[in-house]
């Protein structure tokens, strides 16, 4: 097991050191071999970041993209616990086409670029066929991860969620509703926020060969303090999960670690 904690001055520092990883990771005599990377991904502002600076990366060393497999974590529901519009402004499909796939493939040639198939999403009407999908393409090589502010939920998994949980719909606890008015912050009240999501589990993201927890921002330095010094898996904040990979790696900004370290 390997753990890091890592400190930047700033999130594009973070955002660059991610894809340097992501990229020499691609690289690998393992991802040759397999010819697939799969890079679990969240949606909201934590990853920005990375996505921003792996695209320019990407441009500036016309890297090739289009074995790159986004799993994307979660989904909100509608009432009917199907997916929300894909236009809709909290819609995480909506996101990954416009603030993942559209940013990595812009300047890259069509023969370099991330096809649409290598989009993935939990179906909500068939959750737990995901992780079988994952393992069968050779399982996730690296998860992108963020903590909620104030309860530690990582995907949509709240505070208990089980060690062995997988993709399924997880009612959203009342905190992460409220975390995520500043995710989504066109949502005007809690009211807005949907009550369910589709989300992957704690076991299919401990099963990742490696993690990066991002942290930034002083509105994470409460999420910061219970992640830095975990060694394993605590159910009371979801986040620490990051811990249980393999190889596991906390990029933190010093407005979220503060005097910590």
């Amino acid at each position: 097991m390997s753990r890091r904690v890592l400190i930047f001055d700033t999130p594009n520092e973070i955002g660059t050191a991610v894809a340097q990883d992501i990229a020499a990771r691609m690289a690998s005599p393992l991802t040759a071999r397999s010819g697939l990377f799969l890079l679990g991904c969240p949606g909201g502002r934590s990853p920005r970041p990375v996505y921003a600076a792996l695209a320019r990366l990407a441009r500036a060393q016309a890297l090739d993209l289009s074995r790159l497999i986004i799993v994307m974590m979660d989904d909100y529901l509608s009432p009917t616990m199907d997916h929300v519009p894909n236009d809709a402004h909290y819609s995480c499909r909506r996101f990954a086409r416009e603030e993942i796939l559209a940013v990595l493939n812009a300047g890259l040639a069509p023969s370099h670029r991330i096809p649409d198939v290598n989009l993935w999403f939990p179906d909500p009407a068939n959750p737990a066929a995901y992780d079988g999908r994952i393992a069968a393409a050779g399982g996730i090589d690296l998860f992108l991860l963020a903590s909620g502010a104030g309860d530690g939920h990582v995907a949509f998994n709240p505070q208990g969620a089980g060690v062995d949980s997988r993709t399924r719909i997880v009612p959203l606890a009342p905190q992460t509703r409220r975390d995520n008015l500043a995710t989504f912050p066109d949502f005007a009240s809690i009211d807005q926020v949907p009550t369910h999501g589709v989300s992957v589990g704690i076991a299919t993201i401990a099963q990742a060969r490696a993690s990066a927890m991002l942290v930034w921002g002083a509105d994470k330095r409460t999420a910061f303090q219970h992640l830095a010094p975990a060694t394993a898996y605590d159910p009371r904040w979801p986040a620490t999960v990051w811990a249980s990979c393999p190889d596991a790696t906390i990029y933190a900004d010093r407005n979220a670690a503060g005097d910590t370290l």
